[in-house]
């Protein structure tokens, strides 16, 4: 038999719902262990200033505030663990789940918190300036742009949302919609186009970012490979992804329900979902908020959830 253990809580991922439901689980002293991924501490080590999180009054920094998580719950007493889960057999209890190391756990319960990766179009300029005016979240960033001057990327309901919000932030929001129209639901649509602040640009590619200091600008196309191509640079101060996000939850699809993105349908506004142990916290089972705040409150329930079932069945 290959090297296993047992434990009473495994909990996968380390972002906000990991790494809450990891304080809650080890003062219920579950003993939990955690495997902290590829990427330790989520989508928030990718930003900068985090001021939306309460008890922040000055804001914080992305990979402080995960850090901090990090260390509260290790002072509890979560075993922390670097490097990913990579295999997962849910079929019977107890579950077992394979590192990448080839290490398997029993788990009495298990707290799915893999979270959700933003699309990106694959720019190499998108990594040259993230944090420096490149955001896949208009909600944690819009703040920064203030009177500023932005484009959003995409044309369906997020992007609508996304540059709604923005305007009610930013002098001027682009929407750089590849297709000669938006795939967004009528109403939202309608909303988009009696903005004043919001100019739609269709049958508009981005090629690439330009910018000293962080962003000052965007490469676009416009009808590309049309005999009317036109290329321009469009002065912007913040480059805003909406082309949607991947819930991380490949690995558990063969087991657990999810939509049709993927992410994780849970039970009657909980974590749970529909294998007895087995819960869903932060991104990788929410669609609508995507924020470290909910995310941290679902990895609480999820902890809260996994010992009462413990508790049940003794």
């Amino acid at each position: 038999m290959a090297d296993r253990e047992h434990t009473k809580c495994l909990i996968i991922g380390s972002g906000p719902a990991g790494y809450t439901a990891a304080i809650y689980a080890s003062r219920a002293n579950l003993q939990p262990i955690e495997y902290c991924g590829m990427q330790p501490g989520g989508q928030l080590t990718q930003t900068t200033v985090v001021e939306n999180f309460p008890g922040y009054p000055e804001g914080v920094d992305g990979n402080q505030m995960m850090l901090d998580l990090r260390l509260q719950a290790e002072r509890l007493g979560t075993t922390l663990r670097d490097g990913a889960i990579v295999g997962a057999d849910l079929s019977k209890r107890p579950y077992v789940l394979t590192a990448e190391d080839g290490h398997e756990i029993e788990a009495d319960t298990v707290i799915i918190a893999t979270g959700a990766s933003a699309k990106y179009l694959g720019l190499d300029d998108e990594k040259k300036y993230a944090g420096q005016g490149v955001s896949a979240c208009a909600t944690c960033d819009g703040f920064f742009y203030r009177k500023r001057t932005v484009a959003v990327v995409g044309g369906g309901d997020t992007a609508c949302e996304e540059a709604l919000y923005l305007a009610g932030l930013a002098k001027k929001v682009y929407m750089i919609v590849r297709k000669p129209f938006l795939r967004a639901s009528e109403a939202m649509q309608k909303r988009v186009r009696d903005n004043e602040k919001i100019e739609i640009l269709f049958e508009h590619n981005t090629l690439g970012l330009y910018g000293d200091d962080g962003v000052e600008g965007a490469h676009v196309v416009k009808r590309l490979g049309q005999p009317d191509e036109e290329r321009y640079d469009l002065p912007i101060d913040g480059f805003f992804l909406a082309i949607g996000h991947k819930p991380n939850s490949e690995l558990f699809s063969q087991w657990l329900d999810t939509d049709a993105t993927g992410y994780i349908i849970t039970l009657d506004g909980t974590p749970r979902t529909k294998l007895p142990g087995v819960f869903a916290a932060g991104d990788v089972a929410d669609p609508h908020y995507r924020q470290a705040i909910t995310a941290a409150a679902s990895g609480c329930k999820a902890a809260i959830e996994a010992d009462r079932y413990l508790r049940e069945i003794g």
